[in-house]
């Protein structure tokens, strides 16, 4: 599809500080380049893919379905954050470049699928060496021939695309919204009944690919056990550099982390919560900016994202001075309890429901002997009171899979409201929280977080752990992080 630009600046791909372009320099850097060809074959993971875009044809038969991953974001000005593809779509082809588009057109059996994507830079014009698309400025791009032997898909430069949008007719085209813009605008939406803002017949394909990605294949489960050993191996490198008589800043463990995540992933899968003290009663601290002190906890709520975007999502809680003390441990030992029945509940059947209610039965019985519910335990527990949530705050946890928060568009009764099913994949992270203004709870308890998620696969025989590469007992996670310190501190290789 044609660049357009709003902004007033330069629709070729160049930058306005750019110099410009002389006669004398643009012909010579036509001439004198030797071409080169990348050594590419089938991906071992295309038919997963395959298989995956043909059940989603099934689903939607006679139908045109737009499946795009979206572009590049701006961070500041003119410069973007770090791609990374629609999640949907990637799940759906494998594709990582940016600006892609998936089209599934039906024929009498199912659907022919074509990638339009932005093919290799010719040198036959300046793009090459001009364009901030060109590859003397990101780097070599696959050609047509080269991205379609690799994904095993067809594949049809992007400038085509405009035209093969043009006149679909809305009653009978489905498009994945809000990822690109231009093909939002190309592909008028039908007029029906709408859901969530957007068409109910869009709605209802971002539901299906949702509902597809509830059950992880054999190949989708070896990548997000390649991320949590690469989240374990995350873990034991902050936990060496982790020092027991001094304090530290967030930032550097979060960075220590993120030095993994890149060297033995693609990055990290969401912003490391790193929370020293009184920063671990903070859900979703990101902010970092604390320092660590003996005698306290650090609650880290980190994942590595692999390179096929499978992440991984773990919590652990460290006594920064390698002892838990009384409370702290009484404390954690009633996550812990928690966390474990949910785990021990957890087959396949089971509702996803009385998984949050198996964790938080025992969260509430915890609370009870601390002396902090203001009713009996079944009261707090009744849907009309949950007076225990002061404390707990979320649910028992999530899907996880190529999202940290896997399956979101799927329907109620498949996910909050389902049962759980063979091959699903998700997170057990039961916490208690006593804020330091909570006057609610004694003192001694106030800026204590405590947080403890592992990553489970369902399968027939019950929950498998795929983080138990990270003790959880309190004493198992004294001795790791003493046997951690012992060895030292390591670059990953």
């Amino acid at each position: 599809m044609t660049e357009e630009r709003t902004d007033g600046k330069p629709t070729d791909g160049t930058e306005s500080h750019d110099p410009d372009f002389p006669p004398a320099f643009l012909s010579f850097m036509r001439q004198g380049w030797r071409d080169t060809t990348l050594p590419v074959g089938p991906r071992p993971e295309v038919p997963n893919y395959a298989k995956r875009r043909a059940a989603l044809s099934a689903a939607f038969p006679g139908e045109t379905l737009v499946i795009p991953t979206g572009g590049e974001k701006i961070r500041a000005n003119d410069t973007e954050y770090r791609f990374r593809p629609g999640s949907d779509f990637a799940y759906l082809t494998g594709d990582h470049d940016p600006d892609s588009v998936l089209v599934l057109r039906p024929t009498g059996s199912g659907h022919d699928a074509t990638l339009y994507m932005r093919p290799r830079s010719s040198r036959e014009n300046d793009e090459f060496f001009r364009s901030r698309h060109g590859e003397l400025w990101v780097g070599r791009r696959h050609t047509l021939t080269e991205k379609s032997t690799e994904l095993g898909l067809p594949t049809a430069d992007l400038t085509e695309l405009e035209a093969a949008l043009a006149g679909l007719a809305p009653a009978r085209t489905r498009v994945l919204r809000g990822f690109d813009a231009r093909v939002d605008t190309a592909v008028r939406p039908w007029d029906g009944p709408r859901e969530e803002g957007q068409p109910a017949r869009d709605r209802e394909l971002a539901i299906a690919v949702a509902e597809l990605k509830l059950v992880k294949d054999e190949w989708e489960i070896t990548q997000l056990q390649e991320a949590i050993d690469a989240t374990v191996r995350g873990f034991e490198d902050v936990a060496r550099v982790l020092p027991a008589d001094r304090g530290v800043s967030e930032r550097l463990l979060e960075g220590v982390f993120a030095l993994r995540a890149r060297h033995d992933g693609n990055d990290i899968g969401y912003g490391s919560i790193v929370g020293a003290g009184e920063h671990a009663t903070i859900l979703h601290w990101v902010h970092n900016h604390g320092v660590t002190r003996p005698g306290e906890l650090l609650l880290m709520d980190m994942g590595v994202e692999g390179r096929h975007l499978y992440t991984a999502d773990v919590t652990r809680v460290l006594p920064v001075n390698g002892r838990f003390t009384p409370l702290q441990r009484q404390v954690y030992d009633i996550v812990y309890a928690a966390q474990q029945a949910g785990i021990e509940f957890i087959k396949p059947g089971v509702a996803f429901k009385d998984v949050h209610r198996t964790c938080m039965r025992v969260l509430a019985e915890g609370l009870a002997e601390l002396g902090l519910l203001p009713v009996s335990v079944d009261e707090a527990m009744d849907d009309n009171s949950t007076v225990y949530r002061r404390w707990t705050l979320h649910g028992f946890g999530h899907m996880l899979g190529i999202d940290v928060h896997d399956c979101t568009n799927a329907r109620k009764e498949m996910y909050r409201d389902g049962t759980l099913g063979e091959g699903y994949v998700l997170t057990v992270e039961p916490g208690l929280y006593f804020q330091p203004e909570d006057e609610l709870v004694p003192e001694e308890l106030r800026g204590i977080g405590i947080r403890i998620e592992d990553d489970v696969l369902v399968t027939t025989a019950g929950a498998v752990n795929l983080s138990a590469g990270l003790p959880r007992r309190a004493d198992e996670v004294e001795t790791w992080l003493a046997e951690q310190r012992e060895a030292g501190p390591r670059l990953p290789g």
